[in-house]
């Protein structure tokens, strides 16, 4: 998948942000572009938890070969690195098919990692400040840490919530490591070129008409099980400090069933918490270059899912992709 002879792959980008209805969107345009979908969600690899990451069922699929779902046990540990190699394996994999790429999915910077082919190697570790970190969040909690970054580096402590303790602690580990915030970091990464001939769209909605579907989404969840879900998981031995329960709408459950909350305040925490995380992958798709927005109130008519797909697949066809 080199650019050395100026040959890019194709790779199409169905993006967006949560509950917008991109899965629907991408079976269609895998289905009309020969397409193999690969996702780009950091919940949808872990198994046993299908209903808080509103997976998409064997049925849903229609057939679809579908990527980078249920491949890990809850306790496993997943980032972006992970996501990228085992992206680029998948990637491999469809071309030699014959194949187009769909990677579909809402986390933005596992799709900049892939798109930009990011170099993580330089980001070295160190464990010793990592533990003394994780040390001081356990004694003094996450917004001691959150406002340690503010201090250093303003424009990351305002991009990642106090609750995501992981990067926290990685943006204070880059910065005790290199002197310089990871926000500047992330700037220069945003720069670099594409190492594919991508297309990359990004759904949206009108903002009260995707408040609705969240809501609406959340309480399906709770309907299908959610909190026997987290609970089935807390028998297996799952814990608030592991990645996979960082999740929205798991974090919140296991405070209830732990007895931190009633499970009225838990389901406003999680309806609230997703707006605004909606919100914040709106923000990172705006910074992203080259993106083609898919409007949901711009596509009217008797059918706006087909009228989206046309479009898309139009834009596809000019850059030359199928």
């Amino acid at each position: 998948m080199g650019k050395k002879d100026g040959f890019k792959p194709p790779l199409v980008i169905l993006a967006g942000p949560t509950a917008v209805g991109k899965t629907a969107l991408s079976i269609s345009l895998a289905k009309a572009v020969g397409g193999e979908i690969i996702s780009a969600d950091s919940m949808q690899v872990y198994r046993h938890m299908d209903i808080g990451s509103a997976k998409i069922t064997q049925e849903e699929m229609q057939g679809i070969p579908h990527h980078l779902i249920d491949m890990l046990e809850p306790w496993e540990d997943f980032n972006v690195m992970v996501f990228q190699q085992k992206c680029k394996e998948c990637l491999s994999g469809i071309y030699e098919r014959g194949h187009v790429p769909i990677l579909a999915g809402g986390t933005g910077f596992y799709i900049q990692a892939v798109l930009r082919d990011i170099d993580f190697t330089e980001n070295e570790e160190d464990d010793g400040y990592r533990k003394e970190l994780e040390q001081l969040a356990g004694d003094r909690g996450a917004e001691h840490l959150h406002q340690m970054l503010m201090e250093v580096d303003k424009a990351s402590a305002e991009a990642i919530p106090a609750g995501n303790v992981k990067r926290v602690i990685r943006a204070l580990e880059y910065y005790h490591l290199t002197g310089q915030p990871i926000s500047e970091h992330n700037a220069r990464e945003r720069q670099r070129e594409n190492a594919y001939n991508a297309c990359y769209f990004v759904l949206n909605d009108e903002r009260e008409r995707l408040y609705k579907r969240i809501e609406q989404r959340v309480d399906l969840m709770l309907e299908q099980g959610l909190v026997e879900e987290v609970e089935k998981l807390r028998q297996m031995g799952c814990r608030r400090g592991q990645t996979a329960m960082q999740g929205l709408g798991y974090k919140e459950i296991l405070d209830y069933l732990e007895g931190e909350c009633s499970l009225e305040e838990a389901v406003y925490l999680i309806k609230r918490d997703t707006r605004h995380f909606a919100k914040r992958q709106l923000t990172w798709f705006r910074r992203e270059a080259d993106v083609i927005w898919v409007d949901r109130q711009a596509f009217h008519g008797e059918n706006p899912e087909e009228a989206m797909l046309e479009f898309m697949l139009g834009q596809i066809c000019e850059k030359g992709i199928i």
